[in-house]
């Protein structure tokens, strides 16, 4: 009799939904448990998780490069970035840990400090997070918050998203080996899992996903009032003006909008070009597309697919093929879009109504810069937004006009690899900021604590309340 096919861990979780509710909460009342005994407030805790989940990398390198390949077919470039940028954000955070875990001092009314009081502000963990993890970043968005939870004291489970079988399976096999559950946590599941985990009380919820999604989940929150971090998206602009560097912005936007699939959330959604050098920004971009995947993008290994063929299908019913100036052809069974350029395009066109998601380009063009400022203004806020000019004015009126997440002067998307500035939405493109020290700050609680020598007494908040005690009171506002 031959034995039965052994699942991979991947399959099994997938094929027990039931169990993997039962498993998420467990693993919860487990991470409350292993806060509730402190364990998780030292430096030293913090300090092991961060070592844990470096080595988990290290050993594993090749692994991890090679399941985020087999998930996305991504560029070599973008695979190894996945895996050596959490290592690099992992690594700057152990450097910084110790100084951000330091009570700060906070400036007192002159006479308190005058009598010895100080005040202290304390960073203290929320308590067990729960990560909503999606397809787009299988490691960056993923570990990088993860990072931040335990390096802030949090224990944390991680959903991970269920459109990366290879890189799922690696996560559900290798955290248990590096991690104790109590710690961190990863579980994967449809709906009902979703659904289950949303139900807990958590103490504090990260997601990285769609604008519906965030819609859910802070209804669910709400009913806990449990605080979130919402990284979400929507369509960003390109700004060129007529004073651009018009080849150095065309190849800069293309790989923005190109690389990783077009499938960042930070990717140029459009292009809005001043009417004037709008013919020679077209033609740029078509070099730029030619420059950078070569004359067959579908055998440039260079050139990363799109997550799944309903995806593909999903874009190529948004191209209008009159309007396709380069590119356009699809394959939806292999996962392939075309880098694809459409122009003229205009904002009633039906690819220009949501978030694009994929390798595409439309280039729209204006006259005014204040119109199209009204313009963009009156669309919901963007997470990225970008510029392109030689003209300060132009660039400090766009930036001071207009509200975003996070950007780029004469760039795109590069603003994302550097750990010092902080990352995060704004209106419906997110909620709160992470990355290094804005994630720590995001995933404590600021606890301030005036601390009063014993033998002192603030005498004038004690009745009788004379003339002279009421107005000593206005001391409170001298600092």
């Amino acid at each position: 009799m031959s034995s039965m096919p052994k699942l991979s861990v991947f399959q099994a979780a997938m094929a027990q939904s039931a169990s993997e509710e039962t498993r998420a909460e467990d693993l919860f009342n487990k991470q409350k448990t292993c806060f509730a005994s402190d364990a998780t407030k030292t430096y030293e805790w913090r300090i092991d998780q961060l070592d844990r989940l470096i080595r988990m990398l290290k050993d594993n390198y090749e692994r991890f490069r090679d399941a985020s390949r087999n998930d996305f077919k991504a560029a070599v470039q973008e695979n190894v970035f996945e895996v050596s940028a959490c290592i690099a954000s992992t690594e700057f955070t152990k450097s910084q840990l110790r100084e951000w875990m330091k009570p700060a001092e906070a400036p007192l009314p002159k006479f308190l400090a005058a009598s010895g009081h100080k005040g202290v502000v304390y960073r203290e963990p929320y308590g067990v997070a729960l990560i909503i993890c999606p397809f787009n970043g299988p490691l960056l968005l993923s570990l990088r918050p993860a990072v931040a939870a335990l390096s802030a004291g949090n224990p944390c489970i991680l959903k991970l998203s269920e459109a990366l079988p290879a890189t799922d399976e690696l996560l559900l096999e290798l955290i248990p080996k590096y991690f104790e559950p109590e710690a961190l946590s990863a579980v994967v599941g449809g709906k009902d899992v979703v659904t289950k985990l949303l139900s807990l009380p958590f103490d504090f919820i990260f997601l990285t996903g769609s604008v519906g999604v965030g819609k859910v989940v802070m209804r669910a929150a709400a009913e806990n009032l449990t605080p979130v971090l919402l990284e979400l998206g929507g369509q960003n602009p390109a700004i060129v003006d007529e004073t651009a560097n018009i080849p150095d912005a065309a190849k800069k936007i293309v790989w923005g909008a190109m690389a990783w699939g077009g499938q960042w959330c930070t990717s140029p959604g459009y292009a809005v070009v001043h009417e004037s050098i709008a013919d020679q920004f077209v033609a740029e971009c078509k070099k730029a597309v030619v420059a950078l995947y070569g004359p067959d993008p579908k055998s440039n290994s260079d050139y990363s697919r799109v997550i799944s063929p309903a995806a593909v299908e999903r874009l190529a019913s948004l191209i209008d093929p009159q309007k396709v100036v380069y590119g356009g052809k699809s394959d939806a069974p292999a996962r392939y879009l075309d880098p694809t350029i459409l122009y003229p395009i205009s904002w009633s066109d039906k690819i220009m109504q949501d978030e694009i998601f994929g390798p595409m380009l439309p280039i729209l063009t204006y006259s005014d810069l204040g119109q199209l400022l009204a313009k963009i203004k009156s669309m919901p806020k963007p997470l990225a937004g970008y510029v392109f000019s030689r003209n300060q004015k132009a660039i400090d009126r766009v930036m001071q006009s207009l509200s975003f997440g996070g950007g780029a002067v004469n760039q795109t998307n590069v603003f994302l690899f550097i750990e010092s500035m902080p990352y995060g939405g704004v209106g419906s493109a997110g909620i709160g900021n992470y990355y290094g020290k804005y994630g720590y700050d995001s995933l404590t609680h600021a606890k301030s604590v005036l601390v009063s020598p014993p033998d002192v007494a603030i005498d004038h908040l004690y009745p009788p309340y004379t003339k002279e005690k009421v107005q000593a009171v206005n001391q409170w506002f001298d600092y």
